[in-house]
């Protein structure tokens, strides 16, 4: 924890003191030089992918900040995330075995140092720090959903909440002036994750997954929109 306090003091202080040079012309793949000094914001949406309890899975998210100077970007932002559904063996409906997949979300302040801004290609670095959800949930299929009184105790084994932290470094392309692209990585660290059966059998496990189930690199990409 030591150690990740440490990175993101330095990513900040870095982008802070960066915010200081004064070349202010910003340049995009499509049309050169363009603007000057000034504030700005923008607004973002994502996709990406992330491995959750050895689940694929996928990341739907948005994003909104406000630019000071081209250099640093503070605003929010949040995903949704679902993972492949799988056979869970511990949870039988008329002695079958159910589809079960890990759903949630998470979102928070954003803090982005912007390295290089007003170069075509240049770096980022996103900071989300907030909380989220997540629950364990039935999958369902198109014969469960006609046959299903839809009782929504039923929908999900458990649920619980979390604290996030996720730090990340962005590939940005300026395609427009008003236009970017974003290439991302990023580490998901979160508080301990607790979900449980709510009937296990005798000699099975009570625990759904790990603690740090969610915790791991996401990968992704961002169209940005606005006055950067």
């Amino acid at each position: 924890m030591k150690k990740l306090i440490f990175s993101l003091t330095f990513i900040l202080c870095a982008g802070l003191l960066h915010a200081q040079e004064s070349d202010n012309d910003v340049q995009t793949l499509f049309s050169g030089k363009g603007g000057e000094k000034s504030n700005g914001g923008y607004g973002a949406v994502m996709v990406g992918y992330s491995n959750i309890a050895d689940r694929d899975a996928i990341l739907i998210g948005g994003r909104g900040a406000w630019i000071i100077d081209h250099n640093f970007a503070i605003g929010m932002g949040g995903y949704g995330f679902i993972t492949d559904p799988k056979t869970d063996p511990f949870i039988l409906n008329d002695g079958q075995p159910q589809k079960y997949q890990i759903t949630g979300g998470y979102g928070g302040l954003l803090f982005e140092p912007i390295i290089g801004a007003k170069k075509p290609i240049h770096l980022s670095f996103p900071i989300l720090i907030g909380a989220g959800g997540v629950a364990y949930t039935k999958h369902w299929e198109n014969t469960d959903w006609e046959n299903s009184d839809h009782d929504y105790q039923n929908t999900y084994e458990d649920s619980d909440a979390f604290f996030v932290v996720e730090p990340g470094v962005e590939v940005e392309f300026n395609m427009l002036k008003f236009f970017r692209i974003a290439l991302s990585a990023s580490y998901r660290y979160t508080s301990n994750i607790n979900l449980d059966y709510k009937n296990p059998g005798i000699g099975e496990p009570t625990r759904i997954g790990e603690k740090d189930m969610l915790r791991g690199m996401n990968y992704g990409i961002a169209l940005k929109f606005g006055k950067f």
